[in-house]
């Protein structure tokens, strides 16, 4: 029996939130624990799993829990226990005017991968969000399968790509993507999945020397960018961050 992937939703749209929870209701394999207007409703929420909608009061972006969100019994000197979902949809822009790579930062810290939900593909902003660690980024226009399909995504590790994410990575220009080579593309893209350097040469049919060369020379250029990079980690991250991987 396949895993039920848990989803929680950060969104300051009532009808959406109400929206989504029909919707992903329909979906077996996922189930949605938690809806909240903003990403500190979220994150500190009360224990019994109400969650108040707006800074108002008016309403609730509650969703049954079912042992799976805050509190689960875990209430103990330091208040109610957050347990994350694997996914949360978050709104690019929220009314209570919190920045998006904080919120996206605050949610990755708690172990969740983060979707991007937006009504506007704006390419700057879809940038500034993957580059805080954002996994992936889909205008509110899509449909219910290309939506369970990004969660799914996440959920077992990979990004969501979209039409969006990939325009708007195919334009970005800004000093802060380094224009890399086609051979320095493809040394990076072949070590940060996983090949060793001497297996990323060979398969480049160069000497295992001259990809070093190559890697050190896409290293410098990310140095340049303001963005430090010094692991394979760091590359496979850069990779996810610019969509190099064709996303």
């Amino acid at each position: 029996m396949a895993r039920v992937i848990t989803v929680a939703v950060v969104d300051d749209d009532r009808m959406l939130l109400d929206g989504l929870q029909a919707w992903l209701g329909k979906v077996p394999e996922l189930r949605l624990v938690a809806t909240a207007a903003t990403v500190t409703e979220l994150l500190g929420a009360p224990p019994d799993g109400r969650l108040p909608y707006g800074s108002g009061g008016s309403g609730s972006g509650s969703v049954s829990r079912s042992g799976v969100g805050i509190g689960n019994g875990l209430n103990g000197l330091n208040g109610p226990v957050y347990v994350p979902a694997d996914v949360v949809l978050l709104d690019l822009v929220l009314r209570d005017g919190s920045a998006p790579a904080d919120n996206i930062r605050r949610l990755l810290r708690t172990g969740s991968r983060v979707l991007m939900i937006s009504t506007v593909p704006d390419r700057s902003r879809i940038i500034e969000a993957i580059r805080a660690g954002a996994d992936g980024y889909l205008t509110k226009d899509h449909d219910l399968p290309t939506l369970v399909a990004a969660v799914k995504d996440l959920a077992a590790g990979r990004s969501a790509h979209s039409v969006e994410l990939a325009f708007a990575c195919a334009h970005d220009n800004s000093p802060a993507r380094p224009q890399l080579s086609p051979r320095e593309r493809q040394i990076l893209l072949d070590y940060a999945s996983g090949l060793t350097l001497k297996s990323a040469a060979r398969r480049a049919g160069i000497t295992v020397h001259t990809a070093k060369d190559y890697l050190d020379r896409v290293k410098a250029k990310y140095q340049q960018a303001g963005r430090p990079t010094y692991t394979k980690l760091d590359l496979a991250r850069r990779v996810r961050e610019d969509s190099l991987d064709g996303g």
